[in-house]
């Protein structure tokens, strides 16, 4: 899911990220009835301009969500290992997809390339991570699902802030309240951006007037790119590689707060996964091992990072890149 101006998330990035425990603890036992609690969100609304008849057709007949709080409160039945994480999301059928679709999509990715400086294939990765190339945007009703968020009171504050977004996305015109739809937790259209997200970074590529993620892949492509580009991507560069370790090196040494260049970690015997060496430029780079050790190791670069600002997880920054090299390799 695409983090807001940092905090987004999609299917799997989204309940990965939710479910190790970002969200906060419950509030309190008592609170208003939702007809009040709602009551007053609508004076809110209209006393930051949004027009009186949109809320109409956004709030009228809400109720909370019984399946959106199941879903937020459920815990997970155990941590997937990078491994399980990485064969899950780079399955074959995803791969030959981003393949076709790339070569599918060309002439228009190359478009959005050139206006916002990323690589097509992170672009076609995203989309397939986020939402499997736009097959599974959610079936939530937005508005209904932050307004039940908000209402519970795990992360009441970000989640009703999340909803005053989306009601001014309908104020803004960009979608019918009835077509707003998403994650249970509000991440929304084929890039699955948050509100907040929406707001900062969604673009109109296709010239009709509204930014559309849900139905016009212009639209769709060019935001993904965007977000990217406005997060510091650096087209020169890709997000990383596999390595592998020539013994075992300082303990450290490992991690994303650990900074050093190519050539350092050539002379400390880190090499590409086929035993070749590193390329010999001063490119800054973390070491990561996944899987306490037991995992593959990558060299992530500064585009990874952009990536982590996306999704704050390293599973998801790990799998989007691969994925685009896989794709690209096709």
């Amino acid at each position: 899911m695409a983090l807001p101006a940092r905090s987004h998330r999609g299917f799997l990035g989204a309940t990965l990220a939710l479910a190790l425990g970002l969200l906060a603890a419950p509030a309190a036992a008592t609170a208003p009835p939702f007809s009040d609690w709602l009551a007053t969100l609508r004076q809110e609304a209209l006393s930051q301009g949004i027009d009186a008849a949109i809320l109409d057709q956004a709030l009228r007949g809400l109720e909370p969500i019984p399946r959106v709080v199941e879903l937020d409160r459920r815990q997970p039945e155990g941590q997937m290992t990078y491994r399980e994480y990485r064969a899950r999301v780079l399955s074959q059928t995803r791969i030959e997809r981003g393949r076709a679709l790339l070569r599918e999509h060309r002439p228009l990715l190359d478009r959005v390339a050139a206006e916002f400086g990323v690589q097509p294939r992170f672009i076609v990765a995203l989309w397939g991570v986020e939402s499997s190339y736009g097959d599974y945007k959610g079936q939530f009703p937005v508005v209904a699902a932050l307004a039940t968020l908000a209402y519970d009171g795990r992360r009441a504050r970000f989640f009703r802030g999340e909803l005053m977004h989306a009601l001014r996305i309908l104020d803004n015109g960009d979608i019918a309240a009835d077509q707003m739809l998403g994650s249970w937790a509000g991440a929304m259209g084929q890039s699955q951006f948050m509100p907040s997200s929406y707001l900062s970074y969604a673009v109109d590529f296709d010239g009709d007037g509204r930014r559309d993620i849900w139905t016009s892949l212009p639209d769709v492509f060019a935001s993904i790119a965007n977000y990217l580009a406005r997060a510091g991507w650096n087209d020169r560069h890709t997000w990383g590689r596999e390595v592998s370790l020539a013994g075992e090196l300082n303990g450290g040494a490992r991690g994303l707060e650990v900074r050093r260049p190519l050539p350092e970690w050539q002379a400390l015997g880190v090499r590409r996964a086929d035993g070749e060496d590193l390329p010999a430029v001063a490119l800054d780079a973390s070491l990561l091992h996944t899987d306490d050790g037991e995992g593959p190791a990558y060299l992530v670069y500064g585009n990874f990072r952009v990536l982590m600002a996306w999704n704050r997880s390293t599973y998801f920054g790990l799998t989007v890149g691969q994925l685009a090299d896989l794709i690209e390799r096709g």
